[in-house]
């Protein structure tokens, strides 16, 4: 691991222009730099880069962050990888924290099994490329499937010999330990303690992690013998750096283009994917025909929220576009679905086609996947038990959907494409979303602590038991307050319960006054920005708005870049400053007073209208609560009340904000 203090030099050195301008051509404007972006297509330049802030954003498509930020979502690397990287181009030592004996042999291991992987996926290739059988057996077979040289190199495609034991021999005298050979699965010993090729005599697919090394191998029978045979393909075994579930074929290949494009397509097969990037669509991956993991759909949800499943229009492949689908509305993936013709799978259908033809077959064809499963389920079916768990089913799958309007809206379009009542609908998806929910129900705290008032909230909230279901937009302004003013007085000398005085500044306001009245922010990330511009406010040097921009967590930093990266600010920062340095003291102190009470009056009326987002939420919540609560008499007296305390609540507010009204 990286330590903290090489961490600091590698952010320290690193420039923002000169590191964009590795990728970018910038041109001057005023005293930031602007150049067309490279995330995605775009004639004009709205990709700025502000050297006094030390970040990029572009205004298109909202992409940039710091220094670190920028290699991540350029180049596609992680948190350390991207590190490495701007300190081999500040020429900056790596110091790595001094390992444990366990973790250094445990690296030193994986290490040898890379090493081991990489010099099969090389021996391989040697077979294919430079002996009479591979090129007469294995370059034979993919010359056959139309597989261009360049795509055959990029994927890194090779032939086994039908040898069994060629493979360890040559592995051992180059070096290689027999312990390595088996930890990888690229061998196993038989019976008789021999050392055995799992590939031989198969064409071989590599599976290239998402940082550029090979993790494991595929191979494919060719000859008669697959006929009849369940294992046409063999995978690598589980091991300490390859596990099938964590895994995406294509991944690597695929990394940037899904970043770009901001969709992935999702196919079954090795082929599939291969035969769409020699079409020219390099924006798929193959998870190899079993159901998605969450570790795999999180690796896809770094790049892209977007995804369609491309299948085969037979029976296989409806059954697989219905595979796993619903952890992937519940990891919140925005999900489509494709099935192509008859007799055609992406590997065929994409040999046929280029890739404008494709993409517009996609556009045309595709269905929101709700909606294919609606008509999938129901389309002609009669029977009355049949089309009840049929409408259960698709109800089910509307309950993983994570953004609550989306799932309101695809209740009300199954309530008139079924002929379904909608309350009925609504009923049956609180009761699937309470099942979902119950284990962390059961395990949430919702007792109240009592909290002191202060002269500054004007109302109490009382029994707030969750905060907002989704971020608002009110949320972020007030995180927009506290990245760009947190660390800003703007209330002195309040005094305390103990009788001493203390000076708020713009985070601490917002965390007591959320506080008081239990709320709290939606996005967990907003939530940790507001608790760590508390704990710093007693630093003397902390700027929040360059913390945050600047944050180790990348996340926290791209939040940053995008609430402080204002356009018309930073066409004009060069005018604004020249125009302060005119200015004489009494003319910035009035002004900087006057801005510290927009400040203050800004940040209680975001406050006040986050309270009101509450209230309005709750009373929704309520009403829903109450039109299922009918056949309870003494829970429905209960709720009545709540929402008559709340509504009264509200009213207040109300007032409030109409008298209080900032321009």
């Amino acid at each position: 691991m990286i330590d903290h203090a090489t961490i600091e030099r590698i952010k320290d050195a690193a420039n923002i222009v000169e590191v964009v301008s590795e990728f970018v051509t910038l041109r001057k404007s005023g005293s930031n730099y602007k150049g067309l972006c490279p995330f995605h297509d775009e004639k004009t330049p709205s990709f700025y880069v502000s050297p006094a802030r030390g970040t990029c954003h572009c205004f298109g498509c909202g992409k940039g962050g710091n220094p670190v930020g920028f290699i991540m979502e350029h180049e596609q690397m992680t948190y350390p990888e991207a590190l490495r990287w701007l300190a081999r181009k500040y020429h900056i030592e790596i110091k790595e924290r001094e390992l444990s004996d366990n973790e250094k042999r445990e690296q030193s291991e994986r290490e040898s099994m890379f090493i081991v992987n990489e010099w099969a996926a090389s021996y391989f290739q040697h077979l294919m490329h430079d002996t009479a059988d591979g090129v007469a057996i294995g370059m034979q077979y993919f010359r056959s499937r139309g597989f261009r040289d360049d795509i055959v190199s990029k994927f890194q495609l090779g032939f086994d010999s039908t040898d069994r034991r060629a493979l360890a021999q040559e592995a051992l005298r180059k070096g290689y330990k027999e312990d390595f050979l088996l930890k990888t699965g690229i061998c196993y010993k038989n019976d008789r303690g021999e050392l055995i090729d799992r590939y031989a005599g198969r064409v071989i697919f590599p599976w290239i992690g998402i940082s550029g090394k090979v993790v494991g191998f595929g191979g494919r029978l060719l000859d008669s013998r697959t006929k009849g045979v369940n294992q046409k393909y063999v995978n690598s075994p589980d091991s300490d750096i390859y596990h099938k579930d964590r895994e995406l074929y294509g991944i690597y290949q695929a990394k940037k283009a899904i970043a770009k494009e901001d969709r992935v397509y999702m196919v079954e097969g090795y082929t599939d994917v291969i035969s769409m990037h020699q079409c020219g669509i390099e924006n798929v991956v193959a998870n190899s025909g079993t159901a998605l993991s969450v570790h795999q759909i999180h690796i896809l949800h770094r790049f892209t929220s977007n995804i369609t499943l491309l299948y085969d229009g037979d029976a296989a492949g409806i059954h697989a576009a219905l595979r796993g689908t619903d952890m992937l509305l519940s990891e919140g993936m925005n999900l489509k679905v494709l099935l192509l013709p008859d007799g055609d799978d992406p590997d065929s259908f994409a040999r046929k086609h280029s890739a404008d033809e494709f993409r517009k077959y996609i556009e045309e064809h595709q269905t929101d996947f709700i909606e294919f499963k609606t008509d999938l389920l129901l389309r002609g079916e009669r029977d009355p038990l049949k089309r009840s768990e049929a409408i259960n089913s698709v109800v089910r799958s509307i309950s993983f959907v994570t953004n609550p309007i989306l799932r309101d809206t695809y209740l009300h379009d199954c309530s008139v494409r079924m002929g379904i009542n909608e309350a009925t609908l609504i009923n049956t998806l609180n009761n699937f979303i309470r099942s979902n929910r119950e284990a962390t129900a059961s395990s949430s705290d919702n007792s109240q602590t009592t909290k002191p008032t202060t002269q500054n909230s004007q109302l109490k909230i009382q029994n707030s038991p969750s905060p907002l279901q989704q971020a608002s937009k009110v949320e972020q302004m007030l995180v927009e307050l506290i990245v760009r003013n947190g660390d800003t007085v703007i209330y002195n000398n309040v005094e305390t319960e103990d009788g001493t005085t203390v000076n708020l500044n713009v985070a601490q306001y917002i965390a007591y006054n959320l506080g008081v009245d239990g709320l709290k922010f939606a996005n967990p990330l907003n939530s940790r920005i507001l608790d760590e511009a508390v704990n710093h406010a007693g630093d003397e040097q902390f700027c929040a708005e360059q913390f945050f921009l600047h944050h180790s967590d990348i996340e926290i930093s791209r939040i940053a870049t995008d609430l402080c990266m204002d356009k018309y600010q930073l066409l004009d920062e060069q005018k604004a400053a020249r125009a302060d340095e005119e200015k004489n003291a009494d003319e910035l102190r009035v002004e900087e007073e006057n801005r510290i009470e927009a400040l203050r009056q800004q940040t209680e009326h975001l406050l006040n209208d986050f309270r009101m987002d509450y209230l309005e939420q709750r009373l929704r919540d309520l009403k829903r609560d109450i039109s299922l609560a009918v056949n309870d008499p003494e829970r429905l007296q209960q709720l009545m009340e709540e929402y008559k305390t709340a509504h009264e609540l509200r009213s207040q507010l109300a007032r409030l904000l109409g008298n209080n009204i900032i321009a």
